[in-house]
């Protein structure tokens, strides 16, 4: 028997889909271009975005998605697991708080987005402490390190940081749901205490 069911793996790759061809589909609605190495995820979603709807509802789908994969995820540990589906929820909050415009700033916007950042960076090494959760979770920490720098100093590769820390961040699930369902697991499912 499996020990990841097959809708895990619907959810887990569904959330990189979502994220990718929201932010795709959604510049390319955007007049005159939109800079994706400049230009932030959120703008794509602000108030004053062309087709604002289509970024919303990729970020909305994103946090289900994350929530439905924590929930199945049942060989990992439940700090892990709780984690994700923390980052699940703020996700979806980053959507429902929205900027007032597309240079404009949002306080309830900007705490989601730090505790969806925040909580995807650091639930592997909840989920599977060793080698395996914290180096996952050390690199992650470090994307998102390098889009915090680009925004705190207003760097020219604010949109590309995000990218690919947001990016990575929604692979992460999808490969850790396929190593548990095909392939040797660096978690060891059968382990007590692990399904939480």
């Amino acid at each position: 028997m499996r020990v990841v069911r097959r809708w895990v793996l619907l959810s887990a790759t569904a959330a990189p889909v979502l994220l990718v061809g929201g932010w795709t589909l959604g510049a390319a609605r955007q007049p005159g271009g939109f800079d994706q190495v400049a230009g932030t995820i959120s703008a794509l979603a602000a108030l004053d975005a062309t087709d604002r709807w289509i970024m919303t509802v990729a970020l909305l789908g994103l946090g289900a998605c994350h929530c439905v994969t924590a929930a199945g995820l049942r060989p990992l540990r439940a700090a892990g697991r709780l984690m994700l589906a923390l980052g699940g929820v703020a996700t979806v909050a980053v959507a429902a708080f929205p900027l007032p415009a597309e240079h404009g700033s949002s306080t309830a916007h900007g705490l989601a987005a730090a505790v969806a950042f925040g909580a995807l960076a650091l639930w592997p090494a909840l989920a599977a402490p060793g080698r395996w959760g914290t180096g996952t979770a050390g690199v992650l920490l470090v994307l998102v390190g390098w889009f915090v720098v680009e925004l705190v100093t207003g760097g020219p590769r604010i949109g590309l940081a995000e990218r690919v820390a947001a990016g990575a961040e929604a692979l992460v699930p999808l490969l850790v749901a396929l190593t548990l369902r095909y392939g040797d697991s660096p978690v060891s499912p059968g382990r007590p205490g692990a399904g939480g």
